[in-house]
């Protein structure tokens, strides 16, 4: 019995991995759609001083059952195994076929964006939030704002590990999208399908600090501001959307570590009137991805039953 829980705990870890390489899906939704997501918050809230100290003590074996170690490695190993399976795949489909990816990654989100908006208590609070959410989010990830990004140093792939988990382990918003808000996504899948261990080692340091740092605030949130937290999550999904918009025209560029130029600021663009097969892929990928969301919660709803 023990053996077949592991193996649907790992195939869960890989349900979940496979949701976080996606932006627009996440691993957080897909932990609660399966059953483990109370489980895999209270495993992350008891890594705590008191749990760590008897690691440090040599008591390995208590600190694994006080932390629920096994189920832990287990749906890690299997997010790991997603990660660097798919790595290749999205870098390669970014890199060749960006309009009908992001289009997909469009759909996907809209999608999310209404599957959060549906559990919302809308009232004069959760609207002022959901607006004042929106408005920040489209200004900050305005395609044409030079993005924070660091040409790959280790101090910023640290700090974005951090924030992407705090993403990861929320039902609704994906890790992979911040990764893309701070202009970091393609180049961590890069260095998952080149099996860079020093720049993957330095982010899973950065996840692991802000999984343990911010998972009680994130919980705090939820249990005192369940309602407004949504919201808040609802308007920052939606204002963000062009920020993934798939028609783009660069506007400055800078080179990255391997000497290849990557666009650093860009404007949205309306598609080409000449390239109506584009337009068409788009839509039918963005099409796509707006119906797998629903697709989730459909079947969601039948293994509840």
């Amino acid at each position: 019995m023990k053996k077949t829980e592991h193996v649907l705990t790992f195939f869960k870890g890989m349900a979940m991995g496979a949701a976080d390489v996606i932006p627009g899906v996440s691993g957080g939704t897909i932990a609660f759609i399966t059953g483990i997501y109370e489980r895999l918050i209270n495993a992350v809230k008891s890594i705590n001083i008191a749990n760590i100290k008897l690691l440090l003590k040599g008591k390995f074996k208590e600190f694994c059952i006080n932390i629920d170690g096994v189920f832990l490695a287990v749906l890690l190993s299997g997010i790991a195994a997603s990660f660097v399976s798919l790595a290749k795949l999205m870098t390669f489909l970014i890199e060749n076929h960006p309009v009908p990816v992001w289009s997909f990654f469009s759909g996907l989100i809209i999608a999310s964006t209404i599957f959060i908006a549906r559990s919302v208590k809308w009232n004069i609070k959760t609207l002022a939030a959901f607006v004042i959410f929106t408005v920040a989010a489209f200004c900050i990830t305005s395609p044409e704002n030079s993005p924070l990004n660091s040409n790959g140093e280790y101090w910023y792939v640290f700090i974005c590990g951090a924030i992407a988990v705090c993403a990861m382990i929320l039902p609704g918003i994906s890790g992979s999208f911040i990764l893309v808000l701070l202009g970091q996504y393609l180049f961590m899948m890069k260095a998952l399908a080149e099996f860079d261990f020093i720049v993957t080692g330095i982010f899973l340091c950065g996840a692991g600090f802000g999984i343990v740092m911010f998972s009680r605030v994130l919980s705090w949130l939820f249990k005192h501001f369940k309602t407004i937290t949504l919201a808040s999550l609802t308007g920052f999904m939606s204002g963000s959307l062009n920020k993934i918009w798939p028609w783009k025209s660069t506007i400055s560029t800078f080179t990255d570590n391997h000497g290849m130029e990557q666009p650093l600021s860009q404007k949205n663009i309306l598609p080409s009137a000449n390239d109506d097969s584009q337009l068409i892929l788009a839509l039918i990928f963005a099409l796509t991805g707006f119906l797998l969301i629903f697709t989730v919660e459909f079947i969601a709803k039948k293994i509840k039953k």
